[in-house]
């Protein structure tokens, strides 16, 4: 016996004109119960399990908006189609606004039936299997393409294709697919780590044929619009990742017409060197002996490393001869309260010709995960971190302050982050001296020791343009999902931080960021 397609309601005091549609979605492998008025659909829908109903807008008694009404009091989420003769737009309103479902004109043809049915019945299993075909031909070009000597801009195309599909795929759980994209993007990582490792030392010395690094943001996505007459926001959201990115994208296109390029970060992918590059323009090492005062009082304050952003871009801008009056801005969000005062003042930036405004909760929330036990219950995995981002940023002041510019036509506004972060689930041992950083994904120190396979070794910084910091320092850094765990009291560690989201490695998600124009529709 065929399986059967879906339970069908059609409700129409006339329903004997349609028998020839009843009996040909009968044929295709529907259930289709009949009723001739409201108040019998109305009950037949209590008692009944149906998928969809067929609802006359024109019936004697309790009339097809009222039964509608009805229907929805008991089954809120039970599509319905409205059968009329009468087009007045008007009516048509009043239907949408009551939630129908969708929409068809008498004389209803079977095909257009059929439609209806395969829309709210078999949408799911038809859009699961084109999306399970296309997934396997994406699967196997990826797999194919590791097999060769990737550059730089193949690997952000396999990285995009490969958030996208994890997007795509949480909207279809039933495929078990996520599984095996999982496990692909664990090899990719792999080859990434090895690519990276091969070619970091020679992007560092010379800029042909690599990509765009850190400390060439301002000069390659910001200057060149402040050339212009508009006024330039650039927003810098700390530890962002493509994929939570896209999830916050989604929520813009209505205000504004979005174009993505991509960077990649430098070495280590932290704050203290990510961020610093892109205000300064400079690789840490230069940080280092350009301004040795600032470099210092940033090395001495833990939690304080980028607090002179504003100034290492006052410093590139003049070194790029840009002179900007009034000067330019520069905003970091610590905390909720302070962000709303900057969006009720947003238009106030606008007049300024660049304003700089660092956002810093996704990094917190990252690290407010590795320490609570409620955040990894939340956002136990990627697809749940991005919805609980997500869900931040719908009620965000950055999202409210991106709605307000939107209505402006002189603002040009530009969105990055400093670096992404990646889910740690595998532990390594790592040896050195007392004195050795407490990061997990990479340390400075001397002597470092860490196994081969999950870190890229450093023992001369200045080939990485990473700072000197004294004799015999050299640093190691995390590949794929690796983090790095002292000796002491190993396995305390190994369990605190095994799945928390951290950042300083050498990983696509962290490495590989988009740089975001956003221009008012309109």
């Amino acid at each position: 016996m065929d399986e059967l397609k879906g339970k069908i309601l059609w409700v129409d005091d006339e329903i004997d004109l349609f028998r020839p549609h009843i009996r040909f979605l009968k044929e295709k492998g529907y259930s289709v119960d009949t009723a001739t008025n409201g108040e019998d659909a109305i009950a037949m829908v209590r008692h009944n399990g149906f998928d969809l109903v067929f609802l006359d807008e024109m019936m004697a008694g309790l009339g097809g908006l009222r039964t509608l009404a009805e229907i929805k009091d008991i089954r809120p989420n039970l599509p319905v189609v409205m059968v009329t003769k009468n087009e007045e737009e008007s009516l048509m309103e009043e239907a949408i606004g009551v939630k129908i479902s969708d929409y068809l004109i008498k004389p209803v043809n079977p095909s257009q039936v059929l439609i209806a049915c395969k829309k709210f019945l078999e949408g799911k299993r038809i859009t699961g299997a084109a999306v399970s075909k296309d997934y396997i031909q994406e699967f196997n070009a990826i797999s194919v393409a590791l097999m060769n000597d990737l550059d730089y801009k193949q690997w952000i195309d396999i990285y995009t294709k490969l958030v996208e599909w994890d997007i795509e795929l949480d909207q279809h759980p039933e495929l078990g697919l996520k599984q095996t994209l999982v496990d692909q993007t664990r090899e990719c990582n792999l080859a990434f780590g090895k690519y990276v490792e091969k070619n970091y030392r020679n992007w560092v010395e010379q800029t042909a044929n690599r990509p765009a690094l850190s400390l060439e943001v301002v000069d390659r996505f910001l200057i060149p619009h402040l050339q212009g007459n508009k006024s330039v926001i650039l927003f810098v959201i700390d530890c962002l990742r493509l994929d939570q990115w896209l999830v916050m994208e989604s929520l813009l296109h209505e205000y504004y017409l979005i174009s993505k390029d991509y960077y990649f970060s430098i070495l280590p992918t932290a704050t203290p060197y990510s961020r610093n590059a892109i205000f300064s323009g400079l690789y840490p090492s230069d940080v280092e002996i350009r301004f040795p005062d600032l470099w210092k009082k940033s090395e001495d304050d833990e939690h304080s490393r980028n607090r002179y952003e504003r100034q290492f871009l006052e410093k590139l801008l003049e070194r790029r001869k840009i002179s900007l009056k009034p000067e330019p801005k520069y905003v970091k969000i610590l905390d909720a309260e302070f962000g709303r005062s900057i969006e009720k003042n947003i238009n106030s930036y606008a007049q300024t010709k660049l304003t700089s405004i660092v956002v810093n909760f996704v990094d917190m929330l990252a690290h407010g995960r590795s320490d609570s036990t409620l955040l990894k219950e939340i956002a136990p995995d990627e697809s749940a971190y991005r919805s609980l981002t997500n869900s931040w940023f719908v009620h965000s002041s950055l999202f409210g302050m991106l709605r307000t510019l939107s209505k402006n036509k002189n603002v040009t506004v530009l969105l990055t982050t400093d670096h992404g972060s990646i889910r740690c689930l595998r532990g390594s041992k790592v040896l050195g001296d007392r004195e050795a950083s407490t990061n997990l994904r990479y340390k400075y120190g001397r002597n470092l020791k860490s196994e081969q396979k999950a870190a890229i070794f450093v023992k001369n910084p200045l080939e990485f343009k990473l700072p000197m910091r004294g004799v015999a320092i050299n640093y190691i850094i995390a590949k794929e999902d690796y983090y790095f765990v002292y000796p002491t009291d190993y396995h305390k560690y190994l369990n605190q931080y095994r799945d928390s989201f951290q950042h300083g490695g050498v990983s696509m998600e962290e490495m590989i960021l988009p740089v975001v124009r956003l221009e008012p529709l309109g």
